[in-house]
């Protein structure tokens, strides 16, 4: 099956910017649309932002949309997203998704690998 890995979690002061990125291993799926998602204290795990397999089409939460860029580098087997203007609300784990379709979903159960779970933490 696929692994999924985060990176590039830390500690950034509000209005900072920062960048996770998310690696994929093992049986990769060849069409797998992706995503993050985000579980802050006491919070129930929320989508962030989507894309599809090709990376043309993208989604976000109202919350960070505006502010937050997700992307992704099939040839490396890679996912991104970029955090900007960042707020103490932002406070969370971040988890990297796939699913085994190429088709982007907004919905937690729709995922079928996830990662470990990398802590960003806006201070302000």
């Amino acid at each position: 099956q696929v692994q999924l890995v985060e990176s590039g979690g830390g500690l950034v002061q509000a209005g900072g910017s920062l960048r996770l990125s998310c690696a994929a291993s093992g049986r990769t799926l060849s069409r797998n649309a992706m995503g993050w998602f985000r579980q802050g204290p006491g919070k129930e795990r929320e989508f962030v932002a989507s894309l599809t397999w090709s990376g043309a089409t993208t989604y976000y939460a109202d919350s960070v949309k505006g502010r937050f860029t997700i992307s992704r580098d099939n040839a490396k087997n890679m996912m991104y997203l970029q955090m900007n203007s960042l707020k103490p609300e932002d406070t969370a784990v971040y988890f990297c998704a796939a699913r085994g379709r190429s088709v982007a979903s907004t919905t937690r159960e729709d995922y079928d690998y996830w990662g470990q779970g990398t802590q960003l933490t806006v201070s302000s």
